[in-house]
């Protein structure tokens, strides 16, 4: 192998940050060879799910996953920058102030709309290709229902709400199918009657998503349609002026709201690098003819023109099966791994490989609950297309930084999610405020407080009374530590509680008998979950008490479940390391019922536990300034950012 080797990647997104980190896999532990991604933003952005935060059913962190996250403490090194030129001849990429030598070179730069050439366009439409078109978007059609409501020209009106959308492929159609959602938020919010708000989706082909299959296309189109949309199929659109789409058939369309999407076109800063582009112009073989900055490569996704570089993702040209590979993320994914395995087979010393396509399918959403695909030939509608569009989500996410990104993304989707526009409605999205928690956290931490406390009472630590414990064991198993005199101990059926809880027991069979004297019990909260002698509790018994902790000088046992107890108790009384003392007290919960001396009417410690899972401990607790410090600390640890195991987000 080579020495000193520099890979320089140019541009996150999908296919750069598939090469970089097939290329950081492999080497993670060889300091001779380096990697380094260069791009003008600290973020990776989830381009497919742009619509979710334009039609603003997500925040705009969604689809952001900074790079800090991505690369955690990978070798991967992230430089904030623009390229404005490449020596290929020098090997030398260079920004404004910054000049990046490399060995191999990937070409991520993407792609940018196409406007064909239709005169004002450009000049008066909105686009979605970036984050920053996203944002525009979004505060735009939140500025133009406010304003809407206070006109009183009725044609004015009418144009502010009529929201035109160029183009019927997948990113059209599911801009389209935001807005339609979004236009029942709205009008709801400042009670403009749906009836006076059009969407209407112009596409000059004759039909709706042509990638797509004709049964699925017509699923589409009848869910939109019955949700008031309008579908101006087999329509060209000839120009455009400031609130006006001129159509080929002579009429046009008043709008504030103009959104093109109806192509896509290559780079103009990698048209401008001088390397070969594919065939252009009319004597280019129909359905091979190249657009602007579309960069040739060969079946080793390498340049023509020079072998270190290779171009990925959209900015492409590549004719398989007769046809240009499409514009899409499985595309850009597909090709920075196949040009990561070619610049390690360049490096090693080994066999290169071909690239070949492995599309798994397709799929559309038409806003946050209907999407129809077809995955490795499985067509689905619906909410199980939805959901499926969630796993592949997800699926990425995982292997782009972690389950922690994972998280992340079901929080936006659908536990943050307030206004109902998921899978799952809002059933996800209440939350309760801290503060109507705190009852009920004290009140576990005292009844936690007491337990110990009452122990230490009935002589857990008194040593010379022997053992206490006991009842957690097997008859006959003697506990490590345990006195002769006090072997008559084992087998006393002591309750968890202790005496305390005898007593309650006693007190509920009491008032349960003089219940059923009147009326038949249909359940006895007064037995224990699993019975002591019963299957689960002898199993549980023998397997860990028996064969593990009856090694445990019974000392130490006994002081353990009392500090424990006690600890339990005062973290939860002043909100304390909550989440984790609602942890502890959770699996104590379980150990107890599955030796089989919990109680049904107890069952009420191991739910109030799980409530406290989610956080409560910063209504009027020590969380408040104790858990953000702990969360930077841990955040900046290597474990963190190499595992991804951040809590929110990194720290440096």
């Amino acid at each position: 192998m080579g020495n000193g080797k520099n890979i320089l990647i140019v541009g996150g997104g999908y296919g750069g940050i598939s090469a970089a980190k097939k290329l950081e896999k492999k080497y993670k532990h060889n300091d001779d060879v380096t990697i380094t991604l260069v791009d003008k933003r600290p973020f990776h952005t989830l381009m497919t799910e742009l619509h979710e935060v334009a039609g603003h059913r997500v925040e705009p962190d969604s689809v952001r996953v900074p790079y800090a996250k991505v690369f955690g403490a990978s070798k991967v090194k992230v430089s904030l920058d623009t390229i404005d030129s490449i020596d290929f001849g020098k090997n030398q990429a260079r920004s404004a102030t910054k000049v990046y030598d490399y060995d191999y070179l990937v070409l991520g730069s993407g792609a940018e709309p196409n406007f064909f050439g239709i005169p004002g366009i450009k000049e008066n439409s909105f686009t979605l290709w970036s984050f920053d078109d996203a944002m525009k978007l979004r505060y735009h059609i939140d500025d133009v229902f406010e304003k809407a409501v206070a006109e009183q020209d009725r044609a004015k009106r009418q144009k502010m709400l009529t929201f035109v959308v160029a183009g019927a492929g997948f990113t059209g159609i599911e801009m389209a199918g935001e807005l339609i959602e979004w236009r029942d938020t709205m009008c709801a919010k400042w009670l403009v009657p749906v009836s006076e708000v059009r969407i209407i989706v112009v596409e000059a082909l004759n039909s709706i998503l042509p990638i797509l299959e004709e049964d699925l296309r017509d699923k589409v189109e009848h869910y939109m349609k019955k949700h008031g949309a309008e579908l101006l199929t087999g329509t060209a659109i000839v120009g455009g002026e400031p609130g006006l789409v001129k159509l080929k058939d002579g009429s046009a369309l008043a709008t504030s709201t103009f959104i093109w999407t109806a192509g896509v076109d290559g780079n103009t800063w990698a048209d401008g690098l001088g390397l070969s582009n594919g065939p252009f112009g009319k004597d280019a073989p129909e359905g091979k003819r190249n657009r602007r900055g579309r960069l040739l490569i060969t079946d080793e996704i390498r340049s023509v023109d020079h072998p270190n570089v290779f171009p990925v993702g959209d900015n492409i040209w590549f004719i398989e099966n007769e046809k240009p590979l499409p514009q899409i993320v499985e595309t850009a994914v597909q090709t920075g791994e196949t040009a990561a395995h070619n610049i390690i087979a360049a490096i090693d010393g080994s066999a290169p490989k071909k690239f070949k396509s492995n599309f798994h399918g397709f799929m559309v959403s038409v806003g946050g609950k209907y999407a129809v695909s077809n995955a490795m030939g499985i067509k689905l509608s619906g909410l199980f297309a939805m959901a499926m569009k969630h796993i592949v989500n997800l699926h990425y996410l995982i292997g782009v930084a972690g389950f922690n990104q994972c998280w992340e993304y079901l929080k936006h989707e659908f536990l943050n999610n307030d206004s109902g526009r998921t899978i799952v409605h809002g059933f996800g999205s209440y939350k309760t405020r801290g503060y109507w928690l705190l009852p009920i956290r004290l009140w576990l931490g005292l009844m936690w407080v007491f337990e110990g406390i009452n122990k230490i009472g009935e002589g857990w630590l008194n040593w010379a009374q022997g053992s206490k414990s006991g009842w957690m064991f097997s008859s006959g198993i003697v506990q490590s530590g345990v006195p002769p005199a006090a072997d008559d101990l084992f087998g006393a059926a002591e309750d968890l509680f202790g005496s305390v809880a005898v007593e309650a027991a006693d007190a509920v069979s009491s008032a349960t008998v003089t219940v059923n004297t009147t009326f038949e019990g249909v359940w006895d909260f007064s037995r224990t979950i699993f019975a002591t002698d019963g299957a689960v509790a002898t199993w549980f018994r023998t397997t860990f008490m028996d064969n593990l902790l009856a090694y445990v000088p019974f000392q130490g046992f006994q002081l353990m479940v009392v500090l424990v107890e006690i600890l339990i108790g005062l973290a939860l009384v002043g909100g304390l390391f909550t989440w984790w003392a609602a942890a502890v007290s959770c699996v104590m919960c379980v150990i107890f019922s599955l030796s089989g001396l919990f109680y049904w009417y107890q069952l009420w410690f191991l739910f109030a536990g799980i409530l406290f899972l989610g956080g409560g401990g910063r209504a009027f607790g020590l969380d408040c300034w104790v858990v953000p410090f702990f969360k930077k600390w841990w955040n900046g640890t290597k474990i963190a950012r190499r595992l991804y195991w951040y809590q929110d987000g990194p720290s440096k």
